[in-house]
């Protein structure tokens, strides 16, 4: 691609929408639980627990991601993966995935193969295959990924479950995308460990139904920050929840990250996103699975605490604040 940009015919609105759907879906493989995949007016996807976990979330260039920090595979890589670890998050297992893509008509066909590559291999590790979904020109792009889960006979694991005496663990990494997002904003590129932790993050997809067959009373995935996000379980619950920093895992990679940057490796764990560990709570010390960590407790009371006071500073991300 030169100076000027692609020529029409490598464009997406060259092929056109059926033949830029035949390029991202020809010739992929489909795991049991696709009954009928792309082609049709809708895909067909067993269902054998008879109830199905679904989940949506829509990544906007400009706001969830940049081409200038993400390749297009690592891009789509990150918009299957923080779908995925909401499944994962009611104790369910990924069964399939659907995307809506919104692309400007001069998008490079080697970008949207390049997404799709991406989506298709984060759908496989999760051990899904993309069904079907939707394409549509718009004026940036737009990524609107729906996955499915299946609970296989077990009661889904929600955010209002936890109670006084219960312990809090976590599953995956905290952190390491906040830390990458900081080196990223000041220009740089490396260490690659952090750097690429946020622009391909990596949810215990395992981890979740594991914490359901091990009787997890709540759960949820730490997509906006540890402590926001257990503040909806805390606020579902009607309960206290503490963490203990002395119990949290802050690798020496962040905190030699923090110390070229100036920050605090232990607010990055606690209160950065997209890492999409997961966070639960369990009945007792000796029912927390092995991929588990403890770091705190459920009491009396509202809220979250950290080493029993108030957190002082925002606790996360959200939307529109």
């Amino acid at each position: 691609m030169g100076a000027e940009g692609p020529s029409p015919a490598d464009t997406v609105a060259g092929v056109g929408e059926f033949g830029l759907i035949k390029r991202v879906t020809e010739g992929r493989a489909q795991p049991p639980t696709t009954v009928l995949g792309p082609g049709d007016d809708a895909a067909v996807v067993a269902a054998p627990d008879s109830r199905v976990v679904a989940s949506t979330d829509v990544l906007v260039e400009g706001v969830h991601f940049r081409l200038d920090w993400s390749s297009p595979d690592q891009v789509g890589r990150k918009a299957v993966a923080v779908n995925l670890a909401d499944v994962a998050a009611m104790g369910a297992t990924p069964t399939a995935v659907l995307v809506g893509l919104a692309l400007p008509a001069d998008t490079p066909t080697r970008l949207a193969d390049e997404l799709a590559r991406g989506m298709w291999a984060e759908a496989n590790r999760g051990g899904v295959g993309i069904v079907g979904g939707d394409m549509v020109t718009a004026g940036q792009i737009m990524i609107s990924i729906t996955a499915l889960g299946d609970l296989q006979g077990l009661p889904p694991v929600t955010r209002s479950g936890a109670r006084p005496g219960d312990v809090l663990a976590v599953a995956g990494r905290l952190g390491w995308a906040a830390a990458g997002l900081a080196v990223l904003g000041r220009g740089f590129r490396s260490p690659v460990a952090v750097v690429g932790a946020q622009r391909v993050p990596e949810p215990p997809y395992a981890a979740g139904p594991a914490a359901a067959r091990a009787g997890a009373t709540s759960m949820i995935d730490v997509s906006d920050g540890l402590l926001a996000d257990l503040g909806h379980v805390a606020e579902a619950s009607a309960v206290g929840i503490d963490v203990r920093t002395e119990l949290l895992e802050v690798h020496q990679k962040l905190v030699d990250v923090a110390s070229a940057l100036g920050a605090d490796p232990r607010h990055w764990v606690l209160t950065g996103g997209e890492d999409h560990a997961l966070a639960a709570t369990f009945p007792a010390v000796d029912a927390v699975p092995a991929e588990w960590r403890v770091i705190g407790s459920v009491k009396r009371g509202r809220g979250v605490t950290v080493d029993g006071r108030p957190y002082a500073g925002p606790q996360g991300w959200e939307h529109w604040r």
